[in-house]
């Protein structure tokens, strides 16, 4: 029931990422695709004309000829016919200044629907009539708005909106030619004039169709890799969601930028996140992966998809080399400088391939890296905030958790100090063997420097912090069994009440799995035998640990480093042969009790394993020479 619910929520979640993208993507509008600038080099094919069509004049040009047209217009006003003088004409101080302002040298008078052409400097104001000592000094003359704007768009609409003809067949410009203002005007005329034609409703639903699919065929390649090599990550719904999340987010912010900003500014866009994010949490592999997706997801809207595609590659590639183990915060920076480095060196590199001339390279550009790269630098938010929504672990955080001086591990040795030395040894032996198979050693370091912090509870029931006698000898078998179990889940207690990941939970409740505390249980047995009971008389179930086994391989070697340090405090005599008796004998008796049976450790990972604890063991237990003293004569 559980993993069909799973399955799906994880569709629902892909479909809903798919969704989105198809929504948000940019609708067929026209076959016109091509994005270009004065003094940029052409990136595309060939482009010739397929008909005749005109070309349009620049805005520039048609403000020129407005102006010139507009010289010879003269507002239209009509004369009071119950002025006293009608041979004078006075003009309020608004109307005069309407006049000034429009610079014409003549105004149209309307009398008895004659116009009568007067020269400006024939119009008085008030004022001006008074000073003048013309009899009439009232405004005998009113502006006549719609006769004036009538002849004003009459003069206008003459103004042709073209200059010019590209004829069928005439080459426009070619791949690597400079666009120039001319070729830049043709191109604009050509854009305008397949725009202008109509656009069937069949065309835009096909076009829709054609995005729809190119979407979901991508989305399905991320989960068909997750299921061919990364099957563990597909089981689990949170990765599942954190994935549509991460893309949805990338997805969203360029579809939004391209469709309401300059298209240059999808330069500005931290794409890098994508890969940063899902290589703190993932692997290299997987982040690569997810990059790619989103990037090619992106493309269909994005001029040039070409250089996008290659510049977003390429830098998301160094991106996750530079982040192969990301432990400080400073690593950010110097991925921002890289990344920063990468942008500029392609751009470059692509435009001298392009053009042949390193002067075609617009700096503007190199402005939008840089403000990328200090974008990338707030990843770091990010990283926290998915952390904290998914429950996911960065090696930040790992980093953080090994710190012996917090608050938690300085109480942990002062508490239980025979157990807080335990650990650290612990953590020495996991990290080595860690290391050896590859596996994760900054988790297993961490897990096993906590998985043993419920003995905080009742450090003096364990023999390695009691200085006198030992108060489980008071107890029965299965009590004294009980108390000992009971660390696990005391640990996990004291864990979620300090927040810890889950991850390092894991390894408190499975670092003894489901098996037995031989040393009681055998007791027991015994005790029952030398009475005349059996062990069946014996409940195995009272000396058993709750578990989980193991589930990962960090949380194995630590179950074998545990039980082989706590095991060699025992030996009498440590030397290379008792050693690798007991390191075998230890981690066969693990085996053949099937505490591994859920792990992915392969033989060869045992044998690696066992070596690098025999040859550690081995290290820190050698002899040192035995020192002189001075003999007295």
């Amino acid at each position: 029931m559980r993993s069909s619910i799973r399955i799906s929520l994880q569709i629902l979640s892909f479909a809903a990422l798919a969704a989105l993208s198809i929504y948000l993507a940019p609708k067929y509008s026209n076959p016109f695709k091509y994005h270009f600038e004065v003094g940029q080099p052409w990136a595309y094919g060939l482009v010739t004309a397929e008909s005749n069509f005109a070309i349009y004049k620049t805005n520039e040009q048609l403000q020129a000829d407005y102006q010139q047209a507009l010289r010879d217009f003269t507002p239209c006003y009509t004369i009071d016919t119950n002025a006293t003088q009608r041979d004078i004409y006075v003009l309020s101080l608004s109307e005069m200044e309407r006049v000034r302002a429009l610079k014409c040298t003549k105004v149209s008078i309307i009398n008895n629907r004659v116009a009568t052409l007067v020269p400006v400097s024939q119009l008085y104001t008030p004022k001006e009539a008074y000073e003048a000592k013309v009899s009439n000094v009232a405004p005998n003359l009113q502006y006549d708005s719609i006769t004036s704007e009538n002849l004003r768009q009459n003069i206008l609409s003459a103004i042709s909106l073209t200059q010019g003809m590209v004829q069928a067949g005439e080459k426009i410009i070619d791949t690597g030619e400079i666009v120039s203002e001319k070729t830049y005007q043709i191109l604009e005329s050509l854009r305008r004039t397949i725009e202008d034609q109509n656009i069937s409703h069949r065309q835009s639903l096909t076009s829709t169709i054609g995005v729809g699919l190119y979407i979901v065929i991508l989305i399905a390649l991320f989960i068909l890799y997750l299921y061919t090599y990364r099957r563990k990550l597909l089981d689990n719904l949170r990765n599942t969601l954190f994935f549509a999340m991460l893309m949805a987010i990338i997805i969203t912010a360029a579809f939004m930028v391209m469709r309401y900003a300059s298209l240059q500014l999808i330069y500005l866009l931290p794409f890098a996140w994508v890969p940063i994010i899902a290589r703190v949490f993932y692997d290299s592999r997987t982040a690569i992966f997810i990059h790619l997706i989103t990037i090619l997801v992106v493309s269909i809207a994005v001029p040039a998809p070409y250089v996008f595609i290659l510049l977003q590659v390429i830098t998301g590639i160094v991106v996750v080399i530079s982040l192969r183990d990301m432990t400080q915060r400073a690593q950010l920076a110097q991925t921002a400088l890289f990344m920063f480095l990468t942008y500029s060196v392609v751009y470059t590199a692509a435009t001298m391939l392009v053009t042949g001339d390193i002067k075609n390279v617009e700096y503007n550009y190199y402005l939008y890296f840089a403000i990328n790269a200090v974008l990338v630098i707030c990843a770091y938010g990010l990283i926290f905030l998915f952390e904290r929504t998914f429950g996911l672990v960065s090696n930040i955080t790992l980093v953080e958790l090994t710190n012996v001086n917090s608050n938690l591990m300085l109480e942990f040795a002062e508490k239980a100090p025979g157990t807080f030395q335990h650990s650290l040894q612990v953590s020495n032996l996991a990290t080595e063997a860690a290391k050896r198979i590859g596996a994760k050693v900054l988790l297993v370091r961490t897990g096993a420097l906590y998985h043993d912090i419920g003995k905080m509870m009742h450090p003096e029931y364990f023999i390695e912090n009691q200085t006198a006698n030992n108060p489980l000898q008071t107890m029965s078998h299965a009590e004294a069994a009980k108390v000992i179990i009971d660390h696990v889940m005391n640990g996990e207690r004291i864990a979620r009440k300090h927040h810890l990941p889950e991850v390092i939970i894991h390894f408190i409740r499975s670092h003894h799995g489901t098996s037995v505390t031989r040393y009681f249980y055998n007791t027991a047995v015994n005790a029952a035998i030398s009475t005349g009971k059996t062990m069946a008389d014996v409940r195995k179930e009272d000396y058993t640990y709750p578990g989980p086994k193991p589930s990962t391989k960090e949380a194995a070697i630590l179950m074998m480093a545990d039980a082989i340090e706590a095991r060699s405090r025992t030996l009498n005599e440590l030397t290379e042969k008792s050693i690798a008796e007991m390191v075998d004998q230890m981690i066969d008796l693990q085996v053949a009790d099937g505490q591994f049976s859920e792990t992915v450790l392969s033989f060869k990972d045992l044998e690696d394993i066992r070596s690098v604890f025999k040859q550690k063991l081995i290290e820190i237990n050698h002899h040192r020479i035995t020192y002189p003293t001075i003999e007295k004569k």
